[in-house]
């Protein structure tokens, strides 16, 4: 929640008047509860959603990082109430966990995926295989010389997002600061 990548990801989405929800996964940081691989942090993310539904009754844009991208993915293709999605430093394997994507073939809303091009998580050849699987509209950014924390590359792929949005939800494009 309070690391630069999600840091610069929130200000983009601000910058365009979008609320902006950050929060820690069950069992990380100050959070109650414990890890439950994937399952209990998919409910953690409903939880999010119905509290923004209900908070700002306005379609959401989902937008995460690593494990957070992975996981949100799988909860807010199918739920309605999200009408984009951004990952960022999508995770392929982690230790011991390996990430499959196979629901973005059949996910067709707006997909933006960020990732660098030395993720430590993620090799670039798979990658493409899992984004040219992905259903449109989907765009892939490759940052050059980019490892998955984006250091020393964060304006890259914060404007990533910012050029993506107006494409995608032409209505931000006069919402934006």
């Amino acid at each position: 929640m309070h690391n630069k990548v999600v840091y610069h990801a929130a200000k983009a989405l601000n910058g365009f008047g979008i609320p902006v929800l950050r929060f820690n996964f069950r069992g990380t940081g100050l959070s109650e509860g414990t890890h439950a691989e994937g399952r209990g942090e998919r409910d953690d993310i409903h939880s999010a959603l119905d509290w923004l539904e209900e908070k700002y009754s306005r379609p959401i844009i989902f937008a995460g990082f690593s494990f957070g991208a992975a996981t949100g993915l799988k909860a807010c293709c199918p739920d309605a109430r999200v009408v984009g999605l951004i990952a960022l430093g999508t995770p392929l394997a982690v230790e011991e966990r390996l990430y499959t994507y196979a629901y973005l073939s059949t996910c067709t809303k707006p997909k933006l995926m960020v990732s660098g091009d030395h993720d430590q998580f993620a090799s670039t050849a798979n990658l493409r295989e899992i984004f040219s699987l992905a259903a449109e509209p989907k765009e892939f950014v490759l940052v050059e010389n980019a490892d998955h924390f984006f250091e020393g590359k964060l304006p890259i792929m914060r404007d990533a997002i910012s050029n993506w949005l107006p494409r995608h939800f032409p209505a931000l494009a006069s919402q934006r600061a």
